[in-house]
């Protein structure tokens, strides 16, 4: 592949060292940074701090940049592998930084507070190592999801258990690791009560878990609720409206009662949960459905007449800018906000646990995808990519909800120039309405050129579907390192490692039964 800048290009490491923990080692490619690459819309694609403080937006175009470049240099994206995505491993650092520094600087000194990542938003061992090392625990949602956080070493203690539908296998797992579980509904409940039962009665012939009884579940416990706040712009992630799915629907006839209860019956009922949305929740909504949360557990620890109640888990949805590359809200606003709106949930009484997800990982995830074919349709150009329904399943079927910016790059993965032109982004699927954009104003994508869609760290790339029977994408961690190069100047190198090989058709053939090619037929 052609080389540019003044670094030798080379092969990528062979993939993640022991343990899923991104390799250190891997060779590099790259040359000096490049200007930010163009949005979508108009909008700026760098140059503009975070808001709260934090690294700017135009850091994190100038590592996209270098690594776009890189990966053609590599050969790791051409005509022989047509779509990568790629994971910004400084900038994931970052925002897990920014995180913590942002509840910290809240929070009375020596409170336990545990940041769980929703590994909903981005399953991948090698992720969930790299923030595990960071400090990041596991909200998982089932056993796929907590087999996986197991795979990167995240350890029981680091790890909370949510869904609204939980097995019984589920449960007995969960409680035998010691894993912290957020019981759903009043059924779950009855569940968990015959599995603690299952423990010896005490000395004294109280049932497990009662005051009489010497031993507890070595699982924290606790009860999801809904606080029935109110929805977002986005109906299908607002989960506080009135008949959201999730958790016990506080202002229903008797809930209320039957939770304080609830408490009253079961000292092992040491949490308190609830979550009132993610994309397109305000934040002014989602302080409302903490406070009433926290109301909640000032009142069953006053009914009860004790500290029962110990932590709150707060949930996580802060929403993502998918308008440019700044960051908003931040997690520092998100956490000031909550101490105004919510002082007590901050004084050292309570413990905390975030579920945070989409917020970590969106903005340092990029699909960069060749363009296969130009062509026109009723006068407008269409570009052909091989990015769409599978990597952009929300984008593709809800565009007005789940619109993507799209930078463009030229044959050899530097940022494009010229003027904008408006042009449909299109996939592979067949059928008309696989488009990553539609009418979008950009510079002129030509054969060969790549189309990037940009803040896809979280539900795109690892949420695969198989439209087609279209493999998944390689995904592939960088870093960016500054040297000296031959002249006196600065060059950048950029170091990959393998996340997740791209899939083949071996893969997709073996997936689809194909072990068992005669297994109808000899009905």
């Amino acid at each position: 592949m052609p080389s540019t800048g003044t670094s030798s290009a080379a092969a990528p490491s062979g993939g993640a060292s022991a343990g899923g923990a991104p390799s250190g080692g891997a060779p590099s490619a790259g040359g000096a940074p490049s200007g930010g690459a163009p949005s979508a819309g108009g909008a700026p694609s760098g140059g503009a701090p975070s808001a709260g403080g934090g690294e700017s937006g135009s850091d994190r175009v100038a590592r996209r940049d270098d690594a776009v470049r890189a990966a053609v240099e590599h050969g790791l994206l051409g005509p022989e592998a047509p779509i990568i995505a790629l994971l910004d491993v400084p900038g994931i650092k970052a925002s897990v930084a920014e995180l913590r520094a942002a509840f910290d600087a809240v929070t009375a000194p020596g409170t336990p507070v545990l940041h769980a990542f929703a590994v909903k938003a981005t399953p991948l061992v090698p992720v969930l190592r790299l923030l595990h090392e960071h400090g990041i625990g596991a909200e998982v949602a089932s056993p796929g999801e907590l087999a996986v956080a197991r795979a990167a070493g995240v350890p029981p203690s680091e790890t909370v258990l949510d869904s609204p539908a939980k097995t019984i296998a589920e449960l007995r797992e969960a409680l035998a690791l010691g894993i912290a579980v957020n019981a759903d509904n009043p059924q779950e409940l009855d569940r968990i009560d015959g599995l603690v039962g299952d423990l010896p009665d005490g000395p004294n012939g109280g049932p497990a878990g009662s005051p009489q009884h010497p031993r507890s579940p070595r699982s924290p416990i606790g009860i999801r609720v809904n606080p029935q706040v109110g929805g977002g712009s986005i109906e299908a992630l607002s989960t506080a409206t009135a008949t959201s799915k999730f958790g016990v629907a506080l202002r229903d006839e008797g809930a209320r009662e039957w939770i304080v209860q609830a408490y009253a019956d079961r000292p092992w009922l040491t949490r308190l949960h609830a979550h009132t949305g993610s994309q397109g929740i305000p934040l002014s909504l989602m302080a409302r459905g903490i406070a009433e949360t926290y109301a909640l557990a000032e009142e069953i620890n006053r009914r009860v007449g004790r500290q029962q109640i110990d932590t709150l888990d707060i949930g996580g949805g802060l929403p993502v800018n998918f308008g440019s590359d700044v960051t908003t809200p931040t997690y520092a606003q998100y956490a000031r906000l909550l101490a105004e709106a919510v002082p007590g949930l901050f004084d050292g009484r309570y413990g905390l646990v975030t579920e945070f997800g989409r917020s970590l990982l969106a903005k340092h995830g990029t699909v960069v995808a060749r363009v296969e074919y130009t062509k026109s349709a009723g006068g407008r150009p269409v570009a052909v990519t091989h990015a769409g329904v599978q990597i952009a399943t929300r984008t593709v079927y809800a565009p007005g909800s789940w619109p993507l910016r799209i930078a463009v790059y030229d044959a050899l993965g530097h940022p494009k120039a010229g003027p904008d032109v408006v042009q449909d982004i299109a996939g592979p699927a067949c059928f008309a309405g696989d488009l990553l954009a539609e009418g979008r104003a950009l510079p002129l994508l030509e054969q060969g050129d790549y189309a990037a869609a940009l803040d896809t760290g979280a539900y795109y790339f690892a949420h695969h579907y198989a439209y087609n029977s279209l493999a998944r994408p390689g995904v592939y961690g960088f870093a960016s390192v500054e040297g000296g190069n031959r002249d006196g100047g600065r060059s950048t190198d950029v170091r990959f490692a393998v996340v997740r090989e791209p899939q083949g058709v071996e893969e997709i053939v073996a997936e689809s039964g194909g072990a068992r090619p005669t297994a109808l037929t000899a009905l």
